[in-house]
């Protein structure tokens, strides 16, 4: 997995960092196609003058993968806040990604429409 920032108006601290690489490696354990060296996360941060200072950073995450592109986007005051939120729109995407895209998601998809 590759992952690119973009930064606009303002730069993470050390601190932030880490915590973000730790947010984002959490994303491969929803798929194993995260590890291959032909997907790429993408991470564009910038800081907006707007009236509310709450929605003032911008986060758009791009999940790039072999067929699809995933995408989630959220306003908030604090940076890791906004990723909290994108990665919480990410993961039902890349949860429908895995069961449409692998053989045991799609086995265990009807598994579960049998049972239901």
């Amino acid at each position: 997995m590759k992952i690119i920032h973009l930064e606009r108006g303002f730069s993470y601290s050390d601190a932030q960092r880490l915590t973000l690489a730790r947010k984002l490696s959490r994303l491969a354990t929803y798929c194993k196609r995260l590890n291959r060296e032909d997907s790429v996360v993408r991470i564009e941060s910038e800081m907006q003058p707007t009236e509310k200072n709450r929605d003032q950073i911008l986060i758009s995450i791009t999940v790039e993968l072999p067929g699809k592109n995933l995408r989630a986007e959220s306003r908030k005051r604090d940076p890791i806040e906004a990723v909290d939120r994108c990665m919480e729109k990410l993961e039902p995407q890349l949860k429908k990604y895995k069961e449409l895209k692998t053989r045991r998601g799609r086995m265990m998809a009807a598994r579960h429409k049998r049972a239901e």
